[in-house]
């Protein structure tokens, strides 16, 4: 998959350390694989979910850094894309404020 915003992935991991090695993890697993549907993503990421937002698009939300954080993400299993989208902590995830921001 191509990953777009992966400077922002490594700024996220730079300001969060510890989720630093899970993020560089989740991108040496997700760079070579390429998803053709939400079922194969949730091979690959067996805690993987999709989630509706403000504007009727389902997102991409993974468990990162032991279930402590979450790494939403646009996936594009047409193109091949993944768009970095969010990084929170699990209690800013838990607010749902962030679904009204997409």
């Amino acid at each position: 998959m191509r990953i777009i915003a992966e400077g922002t992935i490594r700024q996220w991991a730079a300001d969060h350390a510890r989720a630093a090695a899970s993020l560089r993890q989740w991108v040496k697993v997700v760079r070579p694989v390429r998803w053709a549907s939400f079922a194969e993503m949730r091979r690959t990421f067996p805690s993987a979910d999709l989630v509706l937002v403000r504007s009727g698009r389902k997102v991409a939300v993974f468990n990162v850094g032991g279930n402590e954080f979450r790494l939403v993400c646009g996936v594009h299993f047409n193109t091949g894309m993944v768009f970095a989208l969010r990084f929170m902590s699990h209690a800013e995830y838990s607010k749902n404020k962030w679904k009204n921001e997409l």
